[in-house]
């Protein structure tokens, strides 16, 4: 049986994300001093750590098989890593390739589902700021392509996707594709397991 080139090309991805993962796995976080702060401050975007240059706003999507998620401005679904110490994140290095922090230049913004006084930021390591939600530091996954996707949802049991109230949702994504619902103008070093 000849293996299609679409799916060797996602193997082959998959275990480049892998040993990338594992490579930044390690020892505890020596750092100190994390910044937070509630939805309060100046206006921006919030952006995915990586170059894909995700902007805007978190909202919410229909994800098959989790039910409504939160997701960035792409429709990407974002997650939370319950290793992180409160809003501090404890995920750099391989993690952080593995798992691009969601980043903002300023205020972050409420989409439609998601609550705009649930928002705020972290500082990480590299004086970035971090969005947080119910003080969850967010996080995109380098595996999802595209919107519709929570192919990271209960990876290693440390990374969730985060419903509109900010708890982990359970369950595995049985579909992709997904649209984005529509989005409105109101409103750590290595660190552990699980990357």
């Amino acid at each position: 049986m000849k293996t299609p080139k679409k799916v060797m090309f996602a193997l082959g991805l998959a275990a480049v994300l892998g040993a990338l993962a594992i490579a930044g796995c390690g020892g505890g976080s020596s750092s100190s001093g994390t910044e937070s702060s509630g939805a309060g401050g100046g206006e921006g975007n919030a952006v995915k750590a990586s170059n894909s240059g995700s902007g805007g706003t978190i909202g919410t999507a229909q994800v098959e098989g989790l039910g409504t998620v939160l997701v960035d401005s792409e429709g990407m679904t974002v997650y939370d890593f319950t290793v992180d110490n409160g809003t501090k994140s404890e995920c750099y290095g391989g993690c952080e390739a593995a798992w691009p922090p969601v980043t903002t230049t300023g205020k972050p913004t409420a989409g439609e589902g998601a609550m705009a006084a649930a928002l705020g930021t972290t500082k990480r390591k590299d004086g970035t700021m971090q969005v947080t939600y119910e003080g969850h530091p967010l996080y995109t996954y380098a595996a999802d392509t595209a919107p519709g996707e929570a192919n990271g949802n209960e990876v290693e049991g440390t990374w969730f996707a985060l419903d509109a109230k900010g708890a982990a949702v359970m369950g595995q994504a049985t579909g992709g594709g997904a649209e984005a619902e529509p989005e409105t103008e109101e409103e750590s070093s290595g660190g552990a397991y699980g990357y």
